[in-house]
């Protein structure tokens, strides 16, 4: 390699070139990929928008540093600090986003396979999904109003705690006793967890997001929200139409046949087999394929 240098330096002299190591260039490949996915992430988020208010004050900060206009420079010193706490606060949701997903990543697994028992036990089992697309089925039929969502590797304690303990076998049976009108349970979001109805009545956030349908009611709106901040996968029955939908990770798949539910589903299944791939797999799902949020 220092002979390779050597010529080069005698056919380019005067070319000033740094001694270049293997650590510098790891350095600049890590550097380059975190600023990308910090980019991708600004871009697809609400802080894409903050990010323009925070430039155009800047801009204007530079502009008072060009003209010497004293006052506004000493205003912007002395709240510093707590522009950057602001900051902080602002992105609260975006930055808690960001690490859950950073956290999910199995970067590590790629190259050392562990043991996967616990994503088997969080992967939907073939009767379960049976009695999912049963019921969803059944309760479009009848136009009543359910919201089901299935626990993946981001664990949703914090929801679950927000609902009924229940704990029970999925069945078909049960879920659509729950959801039936008037009944204590019907309100709100059930949460399965390793195949097991573990609370109803659940509270869901709903999602921030301004380019949403309007058309779309809180049902959709809930399931649109969890998708957002955890891997969970959701099914959302329309009162209204009867339609049934499914949310997963920010993108909503709308009129699906059974069918096309079945295939929703199955993703919990394909992407834990191809998790130390890296290969992300993605269906067609029923009628229609995934709908832009802003059509």
């Amino acid at each position: 390699m220092d002979g390779i240098w050597t010529v080069i330096r005698s056919h380019l002299g005067g070319i000033y070139f740094p001694d270049i190591t293997w650590s510098d260039v790891l350095d600049i490949i890590i550097i380059a990929y975190v600023i990308y996915h910090v980019l991708l992430w600004i871009k697809t988020s609400r802080a894409w928008t903050l990010l323009k208010g925070i430039l155009v004050v800047a801009l204007f900060l530079v502009i008072a540093v060009i003209f010497r206009f004293n006052t506004i420079l000493w205003i912007a010193k002395n709240l510093i600090n707590v522009f950057l706490i602001a900051i902080i606060i602002l992105f609260q949701p975006e930055l808690r986003r960001a690490l859950d997903e950073l956290g999910r990543k199995k970067i590590i697994s790629r190259f050392i396979k562990f043991d996967n028992t616990r994503l088997e036990e969080t992967s939907l089992s073939d009767k379960s999904i049976y009695e999912l697309v049963k019921t969803s089925t059944q309760l479009s039929k009848d136009k009543t109003g359910a919201l089901m969502v299935i626990e993946h590797e981001t664990p949703l304690g914090e929801y679950i705690n927000t609902g009924i303990a229940i704990d029970a076998t999925l069945s078909q049976q049960l879920l659509i006793n729950i959801f039936e009108k008037n009944t204590p349970l019907h309100d709100g979001a059930v949460i399965i967890k390793n195949n097991r109805v573990v609370a109803a009545t659940c509270y869901l956030p709903l999602t921030e997001r301004h380019d949403v349908n309007k058309g779309l009611g809180t049902r959709h709106r809930a399931g649109l929200g969890i998708s957002e901040c955890t891997d969970s996968m959701t099914i959302i029955v329309s009162e209204e139409t009867g339609g049934i939908s499914v949310a997963y990770k920010g993108m909503l798949y709308q009129d699906l046949d059974e069918d096309g539910l079945r295939k929703q589903l199955s993703k919990l299944h394909i992407e834990i087999d191809d998790g130390y791939t890296g290969t992300k797999v993605l269906r067609k799902g029923g009628r229609r394929n995934a709908e832009k949020l802003e059509k």
